[in-house]
C-alpha cells in the first residue's frame, strides 16, 4: 500500500484531536509533520495539545511539531472560540504532558521545506486559519507546483455559515490568508460546512468504540469519549443537536485518503475581504460562465455513515 505523506496543519481542539489520532492510526497516511495556528485557542496550547495527543498515541519523539502563526495576516486578533473547545481546546480534559519539544524551525518554512524534500508527493491538510499556508506561499510562490494538493476544512457555499450567517469559522478567522491561499493556483479540495454537517457523531458511535475498540487503543479512545461530551453540549446550546457533533476536522483527514466518501464539483471560489455581514463568506461564482474566483473542488456531498465508519474503525 502506497501511504499518503501528509502534513496536518491544527489549532488544535477537540475534533482537530480526534482527526490527528485517526492520521497517527490510519494505515493509508504517513505523517511527515503537524503544523499548528490559533484559532480555536492560542497556537502555543494548540502545539502543547499537540505534543500531548502524540504521546497519547503512543507516538511521541516520532513526528515533528512545528510551531505558527499566532495571528492573522493582517487583521487584529479576535479572541478565542474557548466556549466551543474548552479552556484547554481539548474540552478540559487533562492528559500527559509530553518530553518532546517542538522544532525551532517556523510552520511556514516546514511547510516549504517537507515540500521541496518529497518533490510532487506532499499532501497538506489544513483545520484551521489558514496562515501558515499563506506565509509559506509567501516565502516560495512556487510551492503550488510542489505541492500535490491541499484539503482545507473551511467555507460554506450552500449551508449557513457557523460564525455569521453566510461565514465558517476558519476562513472568517482569517480571510486575507484564505484569498491569497484561493487564488494561488494551488490544488484544493475544500472540505466545508456543506458535507461536515451532515457528518454526526453521536454518542452510540462512542460507546460502541469505547466496547469494542482494541486494548491498545483504550486511552484514546477514553480521552475522545470524555473530550467529545464538551463537544456534545456546545452544539446542543448552538444547534439544538442531542448526544451529538459533527466531525470537520476528521472528515478533511479522511477525505485526503479516502475521497470516495465525498462528491465533489468545481467551481470558481473567491473570499470576500470587506464589509459588515458578509466578510470571510466563501463566495462561488456559480454562472455558466463564471469570471470571479480560482478553481476549486468543492465537496458538495458526503455518505455521512461510511464516513463515520472509516474514521472509527482505525481503533477497533
Amino acid at each position: 500500500m502506497t501511504r499518503t505523506k501528509m502534513i496536518i496543519d491544527a489549532d488544535t481542539g477537540i475534533d482537530d484531536a480526534l482527526a490527528i489520532l485517526y492520521g497517527l492510526k490510519s494505515p493509508k497516511i504517513e505523517l511527515e509533520g503537524i503544523t499548528t495556528v490559533f484559532g480555536n485557542i492560542p497556537v502555543e496550547q494548540a502545539t502543547d495539545n499537540t505534543l500531548r495527543i502524540l504521546k497519547l498515541a503512543g507516538r511521541e519523539n516520532e513526528i515533528p511539531v512545528s510551531q505558527g502563526a499566532s495571528g492573522p495576516l493582517v487583521r487584529t486578533l479576535d479572541g478565542f472560540a474557548t466556549h466551543v473547545h474548552g479552556g484547554n481546546g481539548i474540552g478540559d480534559v487533562e492528559i500527559p504532558t509530553s518530553s518532546q519539544r517542538r522544532i525551532e524551525e517556523p510552520a511556514a518554512d516546514f511547510i516549504v521545506r517537507k515540500a521541496e524534500e518529497l518533490k510532487g508527493e506532499l499532501v497538506i491538510v489544513a483545520m484551521g486559519r489558514l496562515t501558515n499556508i499563506a506565509h509559506a506561499l509567501q516565502k516560495d510562490p512556487g510551492l503550488t507546483a510542489k505541492v500535490k494538493r491541499l484539503y482545507v476544512m473551511g467555507g460554506a457555499i450552500n449551508v449557513p455559515g457557523n460564525v455569521t450567517p453566510v461565514s465558517e469559522a476558519n476562513i472568517w478567522g482569517d480571510p486575507e490568508a484564505a484569498d491569497l491561499v484561493i487564488q494561488s493556483g494551488m490544488p484544493i479540495t475544500l472540505v466545508g460546512l456543506d458535507v461536515t454537517m451532515k457528518t454526526m457523531l453521536s454518542q452510540s458511535h462512542l460507546d460502541s468504540l469505547r466496547r469494542l475498540s482494541k486494548p491498545e487503543n483504550e486511552a484514546v479512545v477514553d480521552f475522545i469519549y470524555r473530550s467529545m461530551q464538551y463537544y456534545f453540549d456546545f452544539y446542543r446550546e448552538a444547534n439544538a443537536y442531542r448526544e451529538c457533533a459533527p466531525m470537520h476536522d476528521p472528515l478533511t483527514v479522511l477525505v485526503a485518503v479516502e475521497p470516495g466518501v465525498v462528491r465533489t464539483q468545481t467551481m470558481h471560489l473567491s473570499v470576500e475581504c470587506g464589509g459588515e455581514h458578509c466578510v470571510g463568506m466563501t463566495v462561488a461564482d456559480l454562472r455558466r460562465k463564471p469570471s470571479v474566483g480560482s478553481p476549486v473542488q468543492v465537496c458538495v456531498d458526503v455518505d455521512a455513515q461510511q464516513a463515520i465508519d472509516m474514521l472509527l474503525e482505525v481503533f477497533l
